[in-house]
């Protein structure tokens, strides 16, 4: 046997080409908030980029007992830098094609982002202590959580120049883990349902543009996937990296957004009545136990309470005034509706923004155009496979089991940001966006049990939603434009949509 040579190359540290592309990337991403003029911020970003590295190395640790496929941690990777240099597109393609407003000349895709963001540098300039982000500052941020995180980044990593893009670094990394625990979770369906839902998850539109942005939502899409995986894991074993799993997330949401840890709550203890075969789940008398209790509450709601004191009816007055202010042809449906039906029209006008039609038609500088059918066609495509969920719950007896909770979250989700949002095209979407995870999940599950069934609904379900969708590109196209179109009431479009789809429906249930 030959000798080893002495003079053998030396083998570098597995980690030393980890270090040199953060390295690079943090020189890259340091360049660019300087507006390409020097690179002395590089040792906060590299700092910032550390503690996104460090959140990976977690979710790897605590996904190891699953044994992960190979292809995950590359798709995770993958999503964060997607979501982070399209958060660097934006700070220079809004100022230089985007419109002439305070928050796009700043590189800002939200309202809500600039206004935080600015305050929050002001907050880190200033001698006040960060905790008065959940003080005085609820003008900018009414919970003050995302508020104390990027001022403290400002103060402690930030130098004499305002960077947006250091809080950008963490809603990234944050909003691409979401992948990784959405595989975790959707593994309950099986290796195809958590192959798509984390590719589904990684790709979509509003998700994809919230992790670009600093908004609370790039981190709250992870908190829900992070703790029904926690509470997968307790059921399996209860231990104390389990439980942190469980709880870490509602201590966050506490900060980040309370009004969301209600809903987070109800997604848990539904997943939960999922776990065991609960006889008195399966028991007629317990539903009808239930719809009794539920018809009485609601009888002496109508009885005891003034509805008109309520936050919540008073919360959908103001959104009815806002939109019907905002739009004159709501303000037109509005009137030929009666009150009662004011409410119900508004929220399914809600969840079925951003609309596909119109982000096509409505025109705009071109960045907004690709943004606007981004997301719309995002949304159109998932809308119709939860649609379609509804149809293979109810077909395959789900009710009981996890795909039914999902969807009772899922539609809870969509109707109740809805009303709480209204017809407003940012706000509603963005809101539903926490439940990006479930979401997509149950679309996919939807999606596997089409294809194993042969089942042709789910064809039927996208043509006809193409066909509601094609009666509505002229009649925006009249409100846009100058193209004649005779067909002018809502409920007209709509009919001709549904008419047509369910003339489709007919015509391929006789030729299939």
């Amino acid at each position: 046997m030959a000798k080893r040579s002495s003079t053998q190359s030396p083998r570098f540290p597995a980690w030393l080409p980890h270090a040199g592309g953060l390295l690079a990337l943090a020189l890259a991403l340091s360049w660019a908030s300087s507006a390409f003029t020097n690179v002395a911020s590089t040792p906060a970003f590299l700092i910032l980029l550390g503690l996104a590295a460090g959140l990976f190395w977690l979710t790897w640790r605590a996904l190891r007992p699953e044994s992960p496929p190979g292809w995950l941690l590359p798709l995770t990777l993958g999503a964060a830098l997607l979501r982070l240099a399209l958060g660097v597109l934006w700070l220079f393609a809004l100022p230089a094609g985007g419109y002439d407003t305070d928050v796009q000349q700043a590189g800002y895709v939200m309202e809500d982002a600039f206004n935080r963001d600015q305050a929050a540098w002001r907050l880190a300039r200033s001698a006040e202590p960060l905790v008065v982000a959940f003080q005085d500052y609820s003008h900018t941020d009414q919970y003050g959580g995302l508020l104390f995180l990027s001022a403290a980044v400002y103060r402690y990593l930030g130098g004499a120049q305002h960077q947006p893009l250091m809080v950008l670094v963490l809603a990234a990394a944050v909003s691409g883990l979401a992948v990784a625990y959405a595989w975790a979770f959707a593994s309950a369906f099986g290796p195809r349902v958590a192959q798509l839902a984390a590719w589904g998850l990684a790709l979509y539109p509003e998700a994809v543009l919230l992790g670009s942005s600093q908004m609370r939502e790039a981190f709250t899409v992870c908190l829900l996937p992070v703790a029904l995986f926690g509470l997968l894991r307790s059921r399996q074993q209860l231990n104390a990296a389990n439980l942190a799993l469980l709880l870490a997330p509602i201590t966050l949401a506490f900060a980040l957004t309370s009004a969301f840890v209600p809903s987070l709550l109800v997604a848990l203890l539904l997943v939960f009545l999922t776990m065991e075969p609960w006889p008195w789940l399966r028991s007629r008398k317990f539903w009808l136990a239930v719809l009794t209790a539920a018809l009485l509450a609601v009888a002496a709601f109508f009885l005891l309470v003034d509805e008109g004191e309520l936050w919540l009816v008073q919360a959908a007055e103001w959104q009815v005034y806002i939109s019907a202010n905002a739009s004159g042809w709501v303000a037109r449906e509005f009137a030929r509706l009666p009150l009662a039906a004011q409410i119900p029209f508004l929220v399914g006008y809600g969840v079925l923004r951003p609309l596909l039609p119109a982000a096509i038609v409505a025109g705009g500088p071109p960045v907004w155009v690709a943004i606007g059918v981004w997301r719309a066609l995002g949304w159109t495509a998932l809308l119709a496979l939860l649609l379609y969920a509804i149809y293979m719950v109810l077909r395959d007896r789900q009710w009981t089991r996890l795909p039914g909770a999902l969807l009772l979250v899922v539609w809870g989700a969509n109707i109740v940001t809805s009303y709480r949002g209204g017809g407003d095209m940012w706000d509603n979407p963005r809101y539903r966006s926490a439940f990006a995870a479930l979401q997509i999940s149950l679309a996919a599950w939807a999606w596997v049990r089409s294809r194993e069934r042969g089942d042709p609904w789910l064809r039927r379900a996208f043509v006809s939603a193409l066909w509601v969708i094609a009666w509505f590109i002229p009649w925006y196209l009249r409100r846009y434009t100058a193209f004649e179109w005779p067909i002018v009431d809502l409920h007209q479009v709509v009919g001709l949509g549904l008419v047509s789809a369910a003339l489709y429906i007919i015509w391929d249930w006789l030729h299939g």
